[in-house]
């Protein structure tokens, strides 16, 4: 769900295999679809005590703030198929590992379900991601909640003058924020193997193809978008070459002394 593949911290590079890549990616996507799925699981086997909406969305913006901190300097952590479309969209991923990424997402988040299913059985339907409104407000409201998601999963991990290292911080309380909004209307998905993995699971399909066509629309809207709006290197080192020649010029101009004699011309 995140896609941090470019933190600025200072630290050596290396090259990570694919295997290694599809490996954190596989685990990453496991734990954000567990914990995001078992939050309402628990809340309806405990009759509502758990929390409810504010306990859903805590535990979704935490399962991805976690995976981004353990797994994003290994795979990028994209835990989303939106994501990981939306960076190759904009060159900030190959094309070649697209299809490898979406494939071990799809099987992380069935496993995830399944495991669940057989752990909090018969309460699975409640980990579903439902529209509770009409079909073109629940894509409306997975679609521009995909696009905060992914203006700053994009703002985080592409651009160099952005707080890379609070990346996992910045982008779990985006998780939060969106649950907290799309929660009671969607179910706040965001993320088509969120909502792919518990529908196989509990084979409720029902309104499925809002989560898997809205947010890979929203994403790359929101990468877009980020694209469009940042600063470029080019304008960042105009900016500064602007300020230098700004600063020359007041130097000399407060140094500066008239000859006693006025201007002289040689």
């Amino acid at each position: 769900m995140a896609g941090i593949s470019n933190c600025k911290k200072a630290l050596p590079a290396f090259n990570v295999s694919l295997v290694r890549k599809l490996g954190a990616e596989f685990v990453g996507t496991f734990i954000m679809v567990f914990g995001a799925t078992a939050a309402p699981l628990v809340n309806q086997e405990h009759d509502g005590s758990a929390g409810a909406l504010v306990g859903n969305a805590v535990c979704s913006g935490l399962a991805v703030m976690v995976v981004i901190f353990s797994t994003g300097h290994i795979s990028g952590a994209h835990l989303n198929p939106a994501v990981t479309i939306a960076f190759a969209t904009f060159k900030h991923f190959p094309w070649v590992q697209v299809l490898p990424y979406i494939a071990v997402q799809v099987l992380a988040s069935i496993s995830a379900s399944f495991l669940l299913k057989a752990a909090f059985h018969p309460f699975m339907s409640s980990g579903l991601t439902l529209p509770t409104v009409s079909l073109h407000e629940a894509f409306a409201v997975e679609f521009v909640v995909t696009f905060f998601l992914m203006f700053i999963v994009t703002a985080v991990s592409t651009d160099t003058r952005a707080a890379g290292e609070l990346a996992g911080i910045a982008v779990g309380a985006t998780v939060i924020l969106n649950v907290l909004i799309s929660g009671k209307s969607t179910g706040g998905s965001m993320n088509p193997v969120r909502s792919l993995g518990p529908a196989i699971a509990a084979g409720n399909f029902k309104g499925l193809w809002i989560y898997l066509v809205a947010p890979p629309l929203g994403a790359l809207a929101g990468a877009a978008t980020y694209t469009v709006v940042k600063i470029s290197d080019r304008t960042q080192n105009q900016v500064h070459d602007d300020s230098i020649r700004q600063d020359s010029v007041s130097v000399i101009s407060d140094n500066y002394q008239p000859h006693p004699a006025g201007n002289i011309i040689i």
